[in-house]
């Protein structure tokens, strides 16, 4: 049986080092992500009025491109709607409450 070193040193530096993103390609695909956020608030913040009192908390994905959203109250049920109608869209997802937030912090 071998013996465990005490003396562990810790390995330092990225684990896929060749994988590191240019700081322009992050900042693009974070003003991709919130162009996508305000395209989906829109929707949401236009039918949430009508959904609130029947459908409260609720799951809703959104597809901004073409406005479609789909409600459940299953979130899983939800998504597998949306992936149906628009299999390569990119959504988001909102709880139908005064907010659109999904989980409390």
């Amino acid at each position: 049986m071998s013996k465990i070193s005490e003396h562990r040193q810790a390995r330092l530096g990225r684990v896929f080092p060749d994988r590191e993103l240019d700081p322009r390609e992050i900042q693009r695909e974070e003003a991709e992500m919130q162009e996508l956020l305000q395209k989906c608030q829109v929707v949401f913040q236009r039918v949430q009025p009508e959904l609130i009192n029947d459908y409260y908390d609720w799951f809703m994905v959104i597809d901004p491109e073409s406005g479609d959203y789909f409600i459940d109250k299953d979130e899983k049920v939800a998504s597998q709607k949306a992936d149906e109608k628009h299999p390569d869209a990119q959504w988001v997802i909102f709880c139908i409450n005064e907010t659109g937030s999904c989980e409390k912090v």
